[in-house]
């Protein structure tokens, strides 16, 4: 009974650090930051398996301008998993529209209803159409000029080839303090993406500098919400951590500082699936030194 009281004390005060960004209160209880981050893990995974996560994702089928036969049947020009129907019926791009026309036996609703003809808004549109067929789930994603489909399968076996993701062993020494040193206006930065001739944009306020094993080092992050994202590779890229780089967010605490976290360094969606569009760590972002903290590639595909 002692021993589940100390653990329920860990896990609340994990709860409570998991949202700070003081490093002193890390230092200062390393078991309950640790426990924090059993905390992140575990909630990681279970984002990454809910319905809206990332291990379902069975498909990103570009269309072409006119129309679009789609189905599982092979003579189609969209070509769907074994769990659609053969001939599901035809999606028509137009001047940056997309309309259905479904066939009877599709077996395709929206929000419960059958449907047989209807506009589908893409996924950067305020209101975007989610379309279900059986375990399939499937809506319009816009690149660029592009347009296609993100597919998901809420059946799909890397649900439950995934249980946890490997990482290094938690170390406070890679929880560091940064300061920002602003441009005198936020620059626009074009980072490139796995699809061809795709990029995409964000803005970056100025440069984040700070320090570890000795080496002063500088991030660009990109401005999200109140807080700052990064895309990041360094010495273990392409080794231990995914070739692609890796992600992470700071949010400054309440008296301005930032604190970068890298045990919370974490796997861009491309890792866990083919399907995604990740954006690739600019220039900026490879750091000259070994970032042994966070997790490790998946090696899922």
């Amino acid at each position: 009974m002692e021993r589940l009281k100390k653990m329920t004390l860990i896990l609340l005060m994990a709860v409570i650090l998991s949202g700070c960004q003081s490093k002193e209160a890390v230092i200062s209880d390393p078991i309950a930051y640790e426990a924090s981050i059993e905390v992140w893990k575990k909630q990681r995974i279970e984002r990454l398996k809910s319905k809206t996560g990332w291990l379902n994702l069975a498909g990103l089928l570009w269309l072409e301008e006119g129309g679009n036969s789609f189905g599982s049947d092979s003579s189609n020009q969209v070509v769907f998993p074994v769990k659609a129907a053969p001939f599901s019926g035809t999606l028509t791009l137009k001047e940056g529209k997309v309309t259905l026309e479904a066939s009877e036996a599709s077996g395709i609703t929206h929000e419960g209803k059958p449907v047989t003809s209807m506009e589908l808004k893409d996924d950067l549109s305020d209101s975007r159409t989610t379309l279900e067929q059986g375990e399939l789930a499937w809506f319009i994603v816009k690149r660029g000029d592009r347009y296609g489909i993100r597919l998901r399968d809420f059946g799909h076996p890397n649900l439950d080839r995934l249980d946890s993701i490997p990482s290094y062993p938690v170390n406070t020494d890679y929880v560091v303090e940064a300061t920002l040193h602003p441009f005198d206006e936020p620059r626009t930065m074009e980072v490139a993406t796995p699809v061809a001739g795709f990029t995409e944009k964000y803005q970056c306020p100025g440069e984040l500098h700070f320090t570890i094993k000795g080496e002063d080092l500088v991030l660009y992050p990109f401005q999200s919400g109140e807080g700052y994202f990064l895309v990041i590779a360094d010495e273990t890229t392409g080794l231990d951590t995914y070739g692609a780089g890796r992600f992470m967010y700071s949010v400054p605490d309440s008296t301005g500082r930032i604190i970068l976290d890298f045990n919370k360094a974490y796997n861009p969606p491309c890792a866990f699936t083919p399907y995604a569009t990740c954006p690739m760590p600019p220039r900026e972002n490879f750091l000259s030194v070994a970032i042994e903290a966070g997790e490790k590639d998946v090696h899922l595909y």
